[in-house]
């Protein structure tokens, strides 16, 4: 078997202060042509992926899409109501056969953590090793908790810890017994933003240091893009597309995948001799016939906005509103023979000094897909 090797984000200046991580001996998993149904809902409809093994996989998409039904699956707190799962090539669900959690070599990190509160977190980190004896249990704990620098913490409870001190610990419980396969659940949608990002960094420093198998569920995109060495985007129980990063982002399948990646501005327009006109200028329509009817998507932050009103053929438009976000300005334009305002992403630098401004759009932030 192939062994698939991630590419590496180790931060250094973290590791370092980590005690050495044992790989774990990754399994693959593959999803194949499974759903799930609850009554009348289809929460999983005929889906098949496969996770090479030490990959990270992000299942990101709506609430509702399918994504903790399809980990709740491979976890075995679900069964498929056909096809089958299989990990490191060995069928864990399908026709007739369920394996119980316990026997699937998979860790389990939860949205709210579920620690037990009335152990210490010691005793919570070595609640999965019961294939050890208590003396055994308690090293392989402890060594856990060292490398997500909770070993001051053993003797604590969890209500005595923060939220992202929480987060670490359900982490080395998770990784304490190597499973073959991680699975996360939203695991740092309950933290604020400063500090989401710093548990989140220190989580896939450990994630790349023990090479399990990892599928991360989130909503959030950007979470998805920055943690999972390919994403799946899921809607109404199906995978939309899969692939890296810049796959999805870049060369998106269709709309809705553009869109959830990022703000887009949305026009409707005709091919004629290989070009599609938008109120922001003409575009280059390879490979769509004379007379199709297209949707026209311009990312909100590829569009370079001048203040200066000039008569060169640029597009042209008016200033409506703008909102500082920090880092980004965010502006509302009526364009010179559109509509409807749309929104516009500039650098928080950019002071405009006229409400009246051009356009110059970046070609590659246009994407232009057939009418579905």
């Amino acid at each position: 078997m192939n062994r698939f090797i991630p590419n590496f984000r180790l931060d250094k200046a973290v590791a370092k202060h980590r005690g050495a991580a044992g790989a774990t001996f990754a399994g693959n998993v593959i999803f194949d042509n499974v759903s799930r149904n609850f009554g009348a809902v289809s929460a999983v409809k005929n889906l098949s992926l496969s996770i090479n093994p030490g990959e990270t996989v992000c299942l990101l998409g709506e609430s509702g899409c399918g994504k903790t039904t399809l980990l709740r699956m491979a976890a075995g707190i679900e069964s498929p109501d056909s096809g089958c799962i299989l990990i490191n090539g060995r069928e864990v669900a399908g026709p007739n056969k369920h394996i119980p959690p316990e026997r699937r070599q998979v860790g389990l990190v939860f949205q709210d953590f579920a620690l037990f509160p009335h152990l210490t977190i010691l005793k919570n980190v070595m609640f999965g090793l019961t294939a050890l004896k208590k003396a055994e249990a308690k090293i392989v704990a402890r060594q856990a908790l060292m490398r997500v620098r909770m070993e001051d913490y053993m003797d604590a409870y969890p209500h005595m810890l923060s939220g992202g001190q929480q987060q670490r610990v359900a982490l080395a419980r998770a990784i304490a017994p190597r499973p073959q396969v991680l699975l996360l659940d939203e695991p740092f949608s309950g933290l604020d933003s400063v500090l989401r990002e710093k548990v989140r960094e220190e989580t896939l420093c450990i994630l790349r240091e023990t090479l399990a198998t990892s599928i991360i569920v989130t909503h959030d995109p950007e979470e998805a893009l920055y943690m999972g060495d390919r994403v799946a985007l899921m809607r109404d129980g199906k995978i939309e597309q899969v692939g890296t990063a810049q796959d999805l982002y870049l060369r998106p399948k269709n709309g809705f995948v553009a869109g959830f990646l990022g703000g887009l501005n949305r026009f409707d327009g005709v091919v004629q001799k290989g070009c599609v006109t938008t109120p922001l200028g003409v575009f280059a329509a390879p490979g769509f016939g004379n007379g199709t009817k297209v949707n026209v998507f311009i990312r909100i932050e590829g569009v370079d906005v001048k203040d200066v009103y000039e008569k060169d053929g640029l597009a042209h438009g008016r200033v409506l509103s703008e909102r500082f976000t920090g880092d980004k300005r965010l502006i509302s334009v009526l364009v010179d023979g559109g509509h409807d305002p749309i929104k516009l992403k500039i650098s928080a630098r950019q002071a405009l000094k006229s409400k009246f401004v051009s356009f110059v759009v970046d070609p590659a932030s246009v994407l232009i897909f057939t009418v579905s």
